[in-house]
């Protein structure tokens, strides 16, 4: 896990609301062992040591049963992404901040790809690029001129990140059921945590019951802000395949900085180049 001091320095240079430096900002250490338990009910709400056994003094927690439609779709919703190599689409985030009570809009594109790769090209209101590949995640500023690099594995991000790239469990991670939505065009899914997570209180996922792909993701912080994108024109299955040899990095999810850029490097040292 990364360490406070890394948090602290990388969140400081990316812009407010992106998916993978609120992943970061919020991201701690392993949950604290001893950790009272709290198990969501299907209603919705949550009791502590409800359905909670004890084994050998560590606390288990117990999983509630999906309704059986809940079921079905949230299976078919992760079958459709295990076997789903890459999908691309337009993307607006709306990020709600709770205290201030004013949202930010931005808009852009996305690329998913196996194993573990991400890029979101931010186009308004300001051009910023974020990219996940492997263990780095690359985040660039062109107004600012800096690029910063950290370690950040998919290991460290929850499974309503990787069940995107066909990895990890929702129904392992969350008790799971369906809300009703008048303004929704999907089935509106909630997904509360089955151990209290420091990055999230909540997520939402809206899935097309035909697809079975996730039309929005909203994310409730702790603080009770939202962060919300919506995916629009997706496309799966598009990316020509990369072979480029052991050890090479596909162009796709590179980010080469223009002369003049500082680089700001927490893998191997402020300031230090990146390896291509």
């Amino acid at each position: 896990m990364l360490t406070r001091l890394l948090v602290t320095m990388l969140v400081s240079q990316v812009p407010e609301g992106n998916p993978i430096a609120q992943s970061v900002k919020k991201a701690q250490a392993t949950r604290d062992a001893g950790v009272k338990a709290t198990v969501v009910k299907p209603d919705g709400g949550t009791s502590a040591d409800a359905g909670v056994s004890v084994d050998a003094g560590v606390a288990v927690v117990v999983k509630p049963v999906m309704a059986p439609e809940v079921k079905t779709l949230v299976d078919r919703m992760q079958a459709f992404y295990e076997s789903t190599q890459d999908f691309t689409a337009d993307f607006r985030q709306d990020y709600f901040y709770k205290l201030s009570k004013r949202t930010q809009t931005s808009t852009g594109t996305v690329v998913f790809a196996k194993p573990g790769l991400m890029r979101w090209e931010y186009l308004k209101p300001s051009l910023r690029t974020f990219v996940l590949a492997g263990v780095k995640v690359y985040m660039h500023d062109p107004e600012a001129k800096l690029l910063t690099v950290a370690s950040l594995g998919t290991s460290k991000l929850s499974a309503s990140v990787t069940f995107l790239f066909g990895q990890g469990k929702l129904a392992d991670e969350f008790a799971i059921t369906q809300k009703a939505c008048e303004k929704c065009t999907g089935t509106l899914l909630q997904l509360d945590p089955l151990v209290p997570d420091p990055r999230f209180t909540r997520i939402f996922l809206e899935v097309d019951p035909k697809t079975a792909q996730v039309l929005k993701s909203t994310v409730v912080d702790p603080d009770g802000s939202e962060n919300a994108i919506a995916f629009l024109n997706l496309k799966t299955n598009t990316l020509a395949a990369f072979d480029g040899g052991a050890g090479s990095v596909d162009p796709r999810f590179k980010l080469t900085p223009p002369p003049g850029t500082q680089v700001q490097d927490f893998t191997m040292g402020v300031g230090a180049q990146p390896k291509p």
